[in-house]
C-alpha cells in the first residue's frame, strides 16, 4: 500500500568544490588554513615581585577548624575547645594553569523540510569552510554554532514518503487498528464480550486516528526537502592545571576546589613559557604544557588565544594535642578550607 522507506540516495547530495569529503553524519574536524599574515611571536610576560603570602595565624587556624567541625553533625567540638595547637607548618605551593581557546570546524550534509527557502546551489561559488563568517563568543568560554553554508542549498523530493507527504503508521502497520489493550486482542473479558472493543479484539489506532497513515516525519508533510551543507563551529576553552609537589600529606586533588593568591596572569595569541620563575618546577611545567597545547590543538583547531595563570596556594598543617594524643589537620586555600581525615571525636548518629 505504501512504498518502502528508503535511505537518502547518494545522488541527493551534490558535489560542492571545497567540500568533496563532506558526507551525511559528518566527519572529523577540518584543519585550519595557514594564517594569511604571520602570527606575532609570543612575548614574555611582565615580572611580578609579589611571590609571598601571609602566614596563617593560630586564631585563624582555630576558627577554620571550629567552622569545619560545626558543619559535621557527628563531630564533637571537644578537640576544638580542649585541644592545644603545638605547631603549624606551611607547605604553600604553586598552581600553574594554561588555557587554550580554540575554534574548530566540521561539515556535514544536512536536510530539513522545505519551507520556501531559496535554493541557491551554484548561484555562485560557496565559501570554503574556514571562509564562512562566524562570530566567536566571549574569550575563554565554550560555545557551539550551526551555520547553513551559503550557495549549497537545493530542493529534493522526500525519499521517505516519495513526495506524498504521508507515511505508513508504524504503530498499526497501516491497518488503522491494533489489538485491544483491555482484552489483549481476545475479544473476551471475564467470560463475556469485551466492552471496550465490543468483542472484536481490535481498537482504533490512537497514533494515526485509525487512518493507517500519518504525516511523514522526514519532510513533515511538505513533500520536499531542503538539502544543504551544515557547518558546525565549536569554540572550546581547553584548561589544564598543574600543582607543584608540596609534600604536605594533603591530597593534591583537594586543592581543585579552592583559590590561591594570583601572582601572575598573561594572555596572548600564543603565550611564552615562564622562564626565570622563582620556582623551577613552574617554569618547566609552563614550557611543557605550552608546547603540548600548541601541538595538540594547532592540528585540527585555530588557536584564538592562550592564557596562563600562576597562583600561590596556602597550605598549613596544624598539629595539635588532645587527650595526650597528637593529631593534625590542614587549612588550605584563600577560603581556609579544612581537611581532617582522622578526626578523633566522631559519633554515630541515628535519624529517626
Amino acid at each position: 500500500m505504501y512504498p518502502p522507506v528508503m535511505a537518502p540516495q547518494a545522488n541527493m547530495f551534490c558535489n560542492v568544490p571545497g567540500y568533496e569529503g563532506t558526507v551525511p553524519g559528518g566527519g572529523g574536524f577540518l584543519p585550519p588554513p595557514m594564517p594569511m599574515e604571520p602570527v606575532a611571536p609570543p612575548q614574555p610576560g611582565p615580572e611580578n615581585p609579589e611571590w609571598s603570602i601571609p602566614s596563617l595565624s593560630e586564631d585563624e587556624a582555630r576558627e577554620a577548624f571550629k567552622e569545619f567541625v560545626s558543619s559535621h553533625c557527628c563531630y564533637s567540638d571537644a578537640p576544638v575547645t580542649e585541644g592545644e595547637i603545638t605547631s603549624m607548618e606551611p607547605f604553600n605551593t604553586f598552581r600553574y594553569r594554561l588555557e587554550t581557546f580554540t575554534e574548530s570546524r566540521s561539515t556535514e550534509w544536512a536536510e530539513k523540510p522545505y519551507e520556501g527557502e531559496p535554493a541557491d546551489f551554484y548561484t555562485q561559488p560557496a565559501p570554503r569552510p574556514w571562509e564562512v563568517q562566524a562570530t566567536p563568543p566571549k574569550l575563554f568560554s565554550d560555545h557551539k554554532m550551526k551555520i547553513r553554508v551559503p550557495y549549497t542549498s537545493s530542493v529534493k523530493e522526500c525519499y521517505t514518503c516519495h513526495a506524498t507527504g504521508i507515511e505508513q503508521c508504524t504503530e498499526c502497520n497501516g491497518c488503522g487498528k491494533k489489538s485491544c489493550w483491555v482484552c489483549n486482542g481476545t475479544g473476551v473479558k471475564f467470560d463475556a464480550a469485551c466492552s471496550h472493543c465490543n468483542g472484536t479484539g481490535k481498537e482504533s489506532c490512537s497514533k494515526c486516528n485509525g487512518r493507517g497513515k500519518k504525516e511523514c516525519q522526514t519532510c513533515k508533510g511538505k513533500r520536499q526537502l531542503l538539502t544543504y551543507i551544515e557547518l558546525k563551529v565549536e569554540w572550546k576553552n581547553n584548561v589544564e592545571d598543574h600543582v607543584v609537589e608540596h609534600n604536605s600529606g594533603l591530597k593534591t586533588d583537594k586543592l581543585s576546589s579552592v583559590n590561591g593568591k594570583e601572582l601572575f596572569k598573561n594572555s596572548q595569541n600564543l603565550v611564552y613559557p615562564l622562564f626565570g620563575f622563582p620556582n623551577p618546577a613552574v617554569s618547566q611545567t609552563s614550557e611543557r604544557l605550552i608546547k603540548e597545547h600548541q601541538t595538540k590543538y594547532g592540528q585540527t583547531s585555530r588557536i584564538l588565544q592562550q592564557r596562563q595563570t600562576v597562583e600561590l596556594i596556602p597550605i598549613t598543617r596544624v598539629n595539635y594535642k588532645w587527650k595526650d594524643n597528637t593529631h593534625a589537620y590542614y587549612v588550605y586555600g584563600k577560603e581556609h578550607k579544612v581537611n581532617a581525615d582522622n578526626y578523633p571525636a566522631t559519633c554515630c548518629c541515628v535519624i529517626l
